[in-house]
């Protein structure tokens, strides 16, 4: 089944919506003025002509004995005036001329027709036009030409519609110069947005310099909130786009040292696999004087094979926990005593670094968190661990477990030289270290800072670190509640 797409109408722009609405209203307004002005205005006109015909009656003597051009012609009666009179001849009708002069008139041209006990009546008079007419005593007829009424409403009307054409156009030309002014912040609204529509945002590195003018963003009014509100969600785009740029760099970053982490034992797996593989070939070759060589060079070979093997696996894994703390897939929650978990990891800790002060601090009462107890277990370690690796012998390292304010807080301290400032602020970024060259002397991935700060945030917490010469402080802030944090 075929559809045929809906044609699009032409819409109106919102300047000629606006002008074409409120030049129809007020025309609407007008018109109605003009025609009940010039109905109360006709009205008063006849009123007047009648009281006009009435006072023309009153100063005509009637004398049914004389014909109607001889009363008219002894009466002096304005120009158009018309007398019809029933005398003993019978009917006779005169009226009085453009010149003033006394004329007769056929009755017959004359047909009125009065509603019953109505004295008032309009008819049109052969020759002579329209007429207001009076029906007196005997059926006498008295009336005068309603032209000089008819005239002034016509010029009533024209003056009006004239009048109300030329204050419609007046008025079309000042709206319109007033909402083109009015609408001129919205039509500095629509030009920023498409230049900014114009930019490449997808990739790469992104500056959105255009803003609405500051002119054009007046709280006080409803397009200026527009405008004010276009550049706020401007500052908010560039801000997310400077934060993808840089998770971009980062991932780039990422990418380049997890490469080299894994080129590196991989190279000295392939080196040791080779060596071997030659020592074995000479072994063949020569026979059983070499033998022992061989075997000898071929187990140091396997030997560091597995050394490397087992970095590149504790590189990956530690990738692989990293993945998962981010999909919000690797914690089982259980209450756990922080309290305890602090006494068995500074434990470990005095068993690996003999030659540093290890010293606890810990309530009475258990400190209960509701938390994954291995991965809690491997950030208190990862902590120790990093403060006596980054520290000489005889450093005191501190843990302290307390309750603030209803958070847990577990801080690691130690009186070691301290963090180079400048790498401070990435410190928990992935691959981040102190030393920025590759070759270390204290082993590890790189990523053991990024994994307890991934760690905390997946219990709903936060992790921060205080360094100066002489004082580095990590401090490892929980809801104090054996509840899931997402509760």
């Amino acid at each position: 089944m075929s559809t045929t797409p809906r044609r699009r109408r032409h819409r109106w722009s919102l300047q000629a919506r606006l002008i074409t609405a409120v030049v129809s209203f007020v025309s609407v307004i007008l018109i109605t003025v003009g025609l009940g002005t010039g109905t109360v205005l006709e009205s008063i006109l006849r009123e007047n002509l009648d009281a006009k015909v009435t006072r023309v009656q009153d100063t005509i003597a009637l004398d049914y004995n004389h014909r109607a051009d001889q009363i008219l012609g002894a009466s002096r009666q304005e120009r158009g005036t018309l007398l019809v009179v029933n005398n003993l001849a019978g009917p006779t009708a005169a009226y009085v001329d453009g010149d003033g002069d006394v004329r007769t008139l056929d009755t017959r041209k004359i047909q009125v027709s009065a509603p019953d006990g109505n004295s008032w009546a309009d008819a049109t008079i052969a020759g002579l036009g329209d007429y207001r007419l009076r029906i007196g005593p005997y059926s006498s007829i008295i009336g005068l030409p309603t032209s000089e009424v008819t005239s002034v409403s016509a010029r009533i009307v024209t003056t009006v519609a004239l009048l109300t054409t030329g204050g419609l156009l007046v008025l079309a030309a000042v709206i319109a110069l007033l909402i083109r002014s009015a609408l001129a912040p919205l039509r500095s609204v629509a030009s920023t947005a498409s230049r900014v529509a114009a930019q490449p945002l997808a990739e790469g590195a992104v500056t959105i310099s255009e803003r609405v003018p500051e002119e054009d963003t007046d709280t006080h009014t409803e397009v200026g909130q527009v405008g004010h509100a276009l550049n706020t969600l401007l500052d908010h785009v560039e801000t997310s786009l400077a934060a993808r740029q840089r998770n971009e760099e980062r991932m780039r970053a990422f990418v380049a040292d997890a490469s080299h982490e894994l080129r590196t034992p991989l190279a000295s797996i392939r080196g040791y696999s080779e060596l071997s593989l030659r020592g074995i070939r000479q072994a063949e070759a020569g026979g059983g004087a070499t033998a022992g060589a061989v075997a000898e060079t071929t187990r140091e070979s396997l030997e560091r094979i597995q050394a490397q093997s087992l970095r590149m696996t504790a590189l990956v894994e530690d990738l692989l926990l990293l993945a998962r703390l981010d999909e919000g897939t690797e914690l089982v929650y259980s209450a756990v005593d922080l309290t305890r978990l602090a006494v068995e990891a500074v434990s470990d800790a005095r068993v690996a670094g003999t030659d540093h002060d290890w010293v606890l601090e810990v309530p009475d009462e258990p400190v209960i968190v509701a938390g994954d107890a291995g991965r809690l277990h491997q950030v208190a370690a990862n902590l120790l661990t990093n403060a006596r690796v980054h520290t000489p012998a005889g450093t005191r390292v501190t843990a302290t477990v307390t309750t603030e304010g209803g958070d847990a807080v577990l801080r690691v301290h130690d009186d070691g030289p301290g963090i180079d400032p400048s790498v401070v602020h990435e410190l928990f970024e992935r691959f981040s270290r102190a030393d920025s060259s590759r070759a270390r002397q204290t082993g590890g991935t790189g990523l053991g800072l990024s994994i307890v700060k991934a760690i905390v945030e997946g219990h709903g917490g936060r992790i921060s670190v205080a360094s100066e010469r002489g004082s580095t402080t990590f401090e490892v802030r929980m809801p104090a509640r054996p509840d899931s944090p997402a509760q």
